[in-house]
């Protein structure tokens, strides 16, 4: 079984930075991947980035040069970066693993950001 905690989710205005956090309970060097989830109000969760073990990233096409997924193998956490924020980042944020084929996921953290 595997924790994921997330924070540093909260209210910001458009063009602001925010900076999430994803602390797993076991060391993250060996996960497959670890990634970030969105999920809007009335809308279905979609990805919004992730880091591959071997260092390969992917972002959805609209975080792209905004948003950057990164990790602290030593802390066993993974961080988005979230710049110029828009009132269209707005959703609950959740830290998804991929261990042996099993996805693991966080609570969530609340981003609003005001226009």
């Amino acid at each position: 079984q595997v924790q994921l905690v997330e924070s540093g989710g909260g209210l910001v205005q458009a063009g602001g930075s925010l900076r999430l956090s994803c602390e797993a309970s076991i060391s993250i060097i060996s996960i497959f991947s670890m990634g970030w989830y969105r999920q809007a109000p009335g809308k279905q969760r979609e990805l919004v980035a992730m880091e591959f073990s071997g260092g390969n990233t992917i972002y959805v096409d609209d975080v792209k040069g905004r948003f950057t997924i990164s990790r602290d193998n030593a802390e066993n956490t993974v961080y988005l970066q979230m710049n110029s924020l828009k009132p269209e980042d707005t959703a609950v944020y959740y830290c998804n693993a991929q261990v042996r084929f099993i996805h693991y996921w966080g609570q969530g953290t609340q981003v609003t950001v005001s226009s």
